[in-house]
C-alpha cells in the first residue's frame, strides 16, 4: 500500500465541492453515472479497435448497489478502467478526468468515434464526499497486462492506493453514507435521481438488479424513426401534461453551433399564462444527462409554452454543471431555436389554419410579447399575428397578409378598431363608414392588442392606422345635400360653447353614416381602449379629451339646425348636445355619470311629448 498527499490546490477544491459547489446533494449520483457512461463509452470504442482487450464480452451497463440496513452504497461499470498512473493523475490531482486527453488522442488517430462523454470538468466524483467519509475506488484498465487496484480517501489530506486481484476491466466505488446522508440509502430515492437526471443515459442502470432507466432518448433517433405514441408518452413525461402536444420539432443543428433538440406545442394553455414565468420550459441535456431543469436562457420569454429538451456538450457549464453561464454559444442555440419554432409555427399558419387558430386562441396573447422585446424576430412574429374581422364570420382569424390582399385597388392603410368584444365593436359609430363602402376593418379584442399593434406603423408599406384616429383619410359623400356652409359652421360652434372644456374639439364628420355624433382621438390622443389600460396601470393617469365628430347630414341635427335657425337661445339645443356627447362617452364604456344621462333623457322625452 501506498500513501500519496492530495497538493494543496486539491485541498482547497475538495473543501469547495464539499461545502459550497453543488446546491444539491443528490448530484453526487449524476455525476458518478456521468462518469461510469464516459468509461463505458471509451470501453465501446475501444472494442472496435482492438480486440485484445480484457472482458471483450463485458456487459455495457452500470450497475448500483444500496443497502439501506448498512447504508452501504455501490456502483460499477466495466468500462475502460484506470491504470495506477491514471488513479494518481484522474483523481489524486486537479487534473482532468481524462476525457479531454481521450479526445486528444482519438483525434491524433484520425478515428471516428462518436461517443459521447459528459466529464470535462474532472471534479464530479468528489461530490461523492458530500454524502460520504470514505470512498473507495476498485478498478483495472482495458490492456490485458493491467493490473487492479485499491483507491481509498477521506477527502481530507491524503489517499492510499494498493493493488488487487480484480478480474475484471472497469470501476468499482463504494463507500458508506453519512449520517446526514441516509436517505440516499433508499432505492425508492434512488430510483428519483435516476429519473431526474440520468434516465436518457446511453447505457442501461440497474439498481439491485431491477433496471432503471426505461425512457429513450428520443432526440438523438432520425426524424423518421419518432412514432407519436412515442411522442406523446415522451411528451408527458417532459411536461407533466394529461393530453399529448398540439404538435412538435425534431432539430439536430450542425455548424457554427451544435446540438439536438425536441420541443412541443401544448393542446391549451395554463390559465396563468400571462403571468411571470413559473412553468418549466426546456431542460437542458449534455449528452443525455440532465443538466438544468428549466433553463429559462435557452428560449425568449414569449415562447416559453415551449415543452421539450435540448442537449448538447457545447456550452460553457460551470465547474458544477449545476447552471449555465451565459456565453456565446448559448445566444446561439437560442437564436437557432426561436428562429425554428416561429418558422414551424409559420408552416402550420400556411398549411394548417384549423391547428394554428388552436394554437393562437391558446398562445396568441403570450406570441405578441415579442413584438416589442424580440426585434430581431419582429417581422416573423408580425406575420403570425391574427385578428377577427368586419368582413369575416366571428371566429375566424386574419393575417395582414390576407388582410391586404382583400384591399381595395384604392385603399392605402390597414384599418383597425378596438375594444373589449366583437359584438361592441360591431355597434361602434365609427365603423359606419367601413361597412357602407366594403372596406375591411380588424378588430383588436385582446388587451395586448392595444399596445402591439400601435408599435407596428406599417406591413408590407401599408400604414396600420385605428379608425377611432381623427387624421384618418376619407372621402366625404359627395351625393348627401349638405346644410349652408355657414348655417355648419355656427351649429359647429353651438356644440363647442355648449360642451365647453369637455372635449379637445368639435369636428363635420366624414365616417358617420347612421349615427349623429361619435367620439374620436385627436392625432397624438390615446384610443378609448388603450386609455383604460393606462388607467388600470396607473390610478394617476390623467384622461385625455377627445374630439365630437357630427354628421351633420342626420336627422337629428338638420333638426337642431331647425330649432336653432328659430330661436338660438332654445334650451332644448344645449340639452340635446350634451345628451348626444354623454350618448357617444355611453357607447365607448367611458360614460361616468349615467344618472345625470339618464335624468336629461326623461327632460328631454317630457318636453317633447307635451307638444
Amino acid at each position: 500500500m501506498e500513501t500519496f498527499e492530495f497538493k494543496a490546490e486539491m485541498k482547497q477544491l475538495l473543501n469547495i465541492i464539499v461545502h459550497s459547489l453543488y446546491n444539491h446533494p443528490e448530484v453526487f449520483l449524476r455525476e458518478l453515472i456521468s462518469n461510469s457512461s464516459d468509461a463505458l463509452n471509451k470501453a465501446r470504442f475501444r472494442k472496435l479497435t482492438d480486440k485484445d482487450i480484457v472482458d471483450p464480452d463485458a456487459d455495457l451497463e452500470i450497475r448500483i448497489e444500496v443497502d439501506p440496513k448498512k447504508d452501504k452504497f455501490s456502483i460499477e461499470d466495466f468500462g475502460i478502467g484506470m491504470t495506477k498512473e491514471e488513479l494518481i493523475n484522474n483523481i489524486g490531482t486537479i487534473a482532468s478526468s481524462g476525457t479531454l486527453e481521450f479526445l486528444r488522442r482519438v483525434k491524433e488517430q484520425n478515428a471516428a468515434f462518436e461517443g459521447n462523454l459528459i466529464g470535462q470538468f474532472g471534479v464530479g466524483f468528489y461530490s461523492v464526499f458530500m454524502v460520504a467519509d470514505e470512498v473507495s475506488v476498485e478498478t483495472r484498465g482495458a490492456d490485458k497486462a493491467s493490473k487492479g487496484y485499491l483507491w481509498k480517501s477521506s477527502g481530507e489530506g491524503n489517499f492510499t492506493i494498493e493493488e488487487i486481484d480484480r478480474k475484471h476491466r472497469g470501476t468499482k466505488i463504494s463507500f458508506k453514507f453519512k449520517e446526514s446522508a441516509k436517505e440516499f440509502a433508499q432505492d425508492y430515492r434512488i430510483k428519483e435521481i435516476i429519473n431526474k437526471y440520468s434516465n436518457f443515459a446511453d447505457f442501461p442502470i440497474l439498481l439491485n438488479g431491477e433496471k432503471v432507466n426505461k425512457v429513450t432518448a428520443l432526440w438523438h433517433k432520425k426524424t423518421d424513426e419518432l412514432k407519436n405514441q412515442d411522442l406523446d408518452e415522451f411528451y408527458k413525461f417532459v411536461s407533466n401534461d394529461f393530453e399529448g402536444p398540439l404538435g412538435h420539432l425534431h432539430m439536430s443543428i450542425e455548424g457554427v453551433v451544435n446540438f439536438k433538440a425536441l420541443v412541443f406545442i401544448p393542446k391549451t394553455a395554463p390559465s396563468d399564462l400571462m403571468r411571470l414565468h413559473n412553468e418549466k420550459s426546456l431542460h437542458l441535456y449534455a449528452n443525455k444527462i440532465l443538466i438544468q431543469n428549466d433553463c429559462k436562457e435557452l428560449l425568449p420569454e414569449y415562447l416559453r409554452f415551449v415543452k421539450g429538451v435540448v442537449d448538447t456538450t457545447e456550452l460553457p457549464l460551470n465547474i458544477s454543471r449545476e447552471v449555465t453561464q451565459s456565453s456565446p454559444e448559448m445566444l446561439k442555440i437560442k437564436s437557432v431555436i426561436t428562429s425554428k419554432i416561429l418558422s414551424f409555427l409559420e408552416s402550420w399558419a400556411m398549411s394548417d389554419k384549423e391547428k394554428y387558430a388552436v394554437f393562437y386562441k391558446n398562445f396568441g396573447p403570450l406570441l405578441k410579447v415579442g413584438i416589442n422585446s424580440d426585434f430581431e424576430n419582429k417581422d416573423k412574429i408580425i406575420g403570425l399575428l391574427r385578428f377577427e374581422s368586419s368582413l369575416r364570420p366571428k371566429g375566424e382569424l386574419v393575417s395582414f397578409k390576407e388582410y391586404i390582399q382583400r384591399m381595395l385597388s384604392d385603399q392605402k392603410e390597414i384599418y383597425y378598431l378596438s375594444g373589449e368584444n366583437r359584438e361592441i365593436l360591431e355597434r361602434n359609430p365609427n365603423l359606419e363608414y367601413f361597412n357602407k363602402h366594403k372596406i375591411e376593418v380588424l378588430f383588436l379584442t385582446e388587451p395586448m392588442d392595444v399596445f402591439v399593434v400601435p408599435s407596428i406603423p406599417e406591413y408590407d408599406k401599408k400604414h396600420i392606422v385605428s379608425i377611432q384616429k381623427s387624421d384618418i383619410d376619407l372621402k366625404a359623400e359627395e351625393k348627401i345635400e349638405k346644410p349652408d356652409d355657414n348655417l355648419t359652421k355656427s351649429l359647429i360652434s353651438l356644440f363647442k360653447a355648449a360642451l365647453g372644456g369637455k372635449v379637445e374639439d368639435v369636428l363635420v364628420s366624414k365616417r358617420l353614416v347612421d349615427s349623429p355624433v361619435t367620439l374620436v382621438s385627436g392625432k397624438s390622443g390615446f384610443e378609448p381602449q388603450m386609455e383604460r389600460m393606462m388607467r388600470m396601470m396607473d390610478k394617476d393617469f390623467q384622461k385625455q379629451k377627445r374630439i365630437l365628430e357630427v354628421n351633420i347630414t342626420h336627422p337629428l341635427i338638420r333638426n337642431l339646425s331647425r330649432i336653432y335657425l328659430a330661436d338660438t337661445a332654445n334650451p332644448i339645443l344645449n340639452k340635446c348636445i350634451n345628451q348626444l356627447y354623454e350618448g357617444a362617452l355611453f357607447i365607448d364604456g367611458e360614460l361616468n355619470a349615467p344618472g345625470d344621462f339618464i335624468k336629461r333623457m326623461t327632460e328631454i322625452m317630457q318636453e317633447a311629448t307635451e307638444k
